[in-house]
């Protein structure tokens, strides 16, 4: 059965007004209240999983991520050794429960293996892998609810629970996204400005050491706009590296209290 002239019509409204949503209100808000500026809520947790060595859970929002890491331990494939440094290894899986797309996705499809790639690579850029030759480091990430900003979140749950698990790090990655929608920098993009068709920056930095280790863009942006989204995306990043610090500390002092240090 073939849809109706209606049917079409319906539908080409519909899309015309999503088009045409206005992302930012003339009072300077966006749809969910915040200002184009602010950060979504942040929340994280770690030691979550106890048979790990390491592990957080990490909120944005919306987005609910669970990390968990094992090692540095022998590496299990002695091929994939490395004598000078250690092999680090990750996997990236979304619940199948995580959206409103209730469809199982593949294990292993070309979407979570390029997060997997980019998630892998981020961290590598922070751990002090020549210190553990010929060992392996497994970061598992997996996405509970997402909401907008996965890989975001996700990289500042392997960063918090790297850091849990005691792997030393040059220095904490922390992530976040911004955006550019409606002529207006948006900081921490949810999922319905995230599939507005705007521009979309995610960045990775190493906040101590002042520096980038990722950095994707899915649309073209002018010189000039693109570094006011590039920089609103930092001072995300580095929100989140003071909420994650404060947060170590905290479990610290809570450690050394219950030990009667």
């Amino acid at each position: 059965m073939q849809p109706s002239d209606s049917t079409y019509d319906l539908l080409a409204v519909l899309l015309t007004q999503f088009q045409e949503m206005e992302y930012v209100s003339p009072e300077g808000l966006r749809l969910d209240g915040r200002r184009p500026m602010e950060m979504r809520q942040i929340r994280a947790d770690i030691g979550v999983v106890a048979k790990a060595d390491g592990s957080a859970l990490f909120e944005m929002g919306n987005t609910k991520v669970i990390a968990a890491v094992y090692g540095p331990r022998e590496v299990q494939n002695r091929s994939q050794q490395l004598n000078d440094s250690a092999l680090v290894r990750c996997e990236y899986t979304m619940a199948n429960f995580s959206t409103g797309d209730r469809m199982r996705k593949p294990k292993g499809d070309r979407r979570s293996t390029e997060i997997s790639l980019v998630i892998r690579q981020t961290m590598e850029a922070c751990i002090m892998t020549h210190l553990m030759p010929r060992s392996q480091i497994d970061i598992f990430v997996q996405v509970l609810q997402a909401d907008g900003g996965t890989r975001s979140a996700c990289i500042n749950a392997a960063s918090l629970a790297l850091a849990d698990a005691g792997i030393p790090m040059r220095d904490l990655v922390t992530s976040c996204s911004a955006g550019y929608l409606n002529s207006t920098p948006l900081l921490d993009l949810n999922y319905i400005e995230d599939s507005a068709g705007g521009a979309d920056v995610t960045l990775g930095i190493m906040p101590k050491l002042d520096k980038v280790t990722l950095l994707q863009m899915d649309a073209k942006l002018s010189v000039e706009t693109f570094e006011n989204v590039m920089q609103l995306a930092i001072e995300g990043c580095k929100a989140v590296a003071t909420y994650i610090r404060e947060l170590l500390l905290e479990n610290t002092k809570q450690l050394e209290y219950r030990r009667g240090i």
